[in-house]
């Protein structure tokens, strides 16, 4: 299975880059954030044409998220993070592919800090970790995937020292993503690349992508029961050139057969 998440950053307007990547990469399954569309705007009609089945969770103008799939029927667990039933941002997206739960999200950014978006994030980062906590206690091949909205160290940030008030590289954030590891969970991309400064996302501004100066905002975190079928991944940097292109890259890994 190649699973692959890509922060669209608008699906209709960047329809034609992502048609092209799925044509071109072929993952099997692909976890979408940043949809920008609401529900009856999903352009359903091309991507099964592309080869995939879809779920979708839209949003009028922001957030919003979805799960393609081409290894046959997506079985939907939920579109809600539980613990707050007046949340009604559509950043979360459970469902069951080939027998493994995959778990697609867009975590707030909770800029500017310090101030209630910041709070926000922090309240749905610890939602989020209990129904994490939850998935390791089953015992169950489970991914959680997508922008998660934290730069979890300084080598997943270009020059950190200008990021240490931003909400992304903030300190209570950086320890909720390492209190998510110590629950188990692993962090694939870091696993392949070790010490390697890889990013996912570069600013449209300052020429931060031909400058590489950019953040790994995108993960891929695999439960114990399935981390050993890790074989490969990689981040597809070059899409993040195309013309018209989201400012994220698509982030993806390959696991060996059950």
């Amino acid at each position: 299975m190649k699973i692959a998440t890509f922060n669209i950053n608008g699906i209709n307007g960047r329809l034609p880059v992502l048609l092209r990547w799925l044509r071109e990469e072929e993952p099997d399954v692909v976890c979408l954030q940043e949809l920008k569309a609401p529900q009856n705007r999903f352009p359903l009609k091309a991507i099964h044409e592309a080869g995939y089945q879809a779920i979708w969770h839209g949003q009028k103008s922001w957030n919003g998220v979805a799960i393609l799939s081409k290894l046959g029927e997506i079985t939907e667990v939920t579109r809600v993070l539980p613990g707050n039933v007046e949340d009604n941002h559509s950043r979360y997206l459970e469902a069951i592919i080939d027998d493994t739960l995959i778990c697609c999200l867009y975590l707030p950014n909770g800029n500017p800090y310090p101030g209630p978006k910041f709070d926000y994030k922090m309240a749905w980062i610890k939602r989020f970790k209990k129904r994490a906590g939850q998935l390791i206690k089953m015992d169950i091949p489970a991914i959680l995937i997508g922008d998660f909205n934290i730069i979890p160290t300084e080598l997943d940030v270009y020059k950190p020292q200008k990021w240490e008030n931003n909400a992304l590289y903030r300190m209570e954030a950086r320890k909720e993503f390492k209190s998510l590891l110590k629950q188990g969970w692993m962090d694939s991309i870091r696993r392949l690349f070790l010490d390697q400064a890889v990013y996912t996302f570069w600013d449209y501004l300052w020429n931060a992508y031909g400058r590489n100066a950019g953040l790994r905002l995108d993960h891929i975190l695999l439960s114990p029961k399935i981390a050993p079928r890790l074989i490969e991944g990689g981040i597809d940097r070059h899409v993040r050139g195309w013309e018209k292109s989201s400012d994220h890259a698509p982030v993806w890994i390959r696991l060996k057969a059950k």
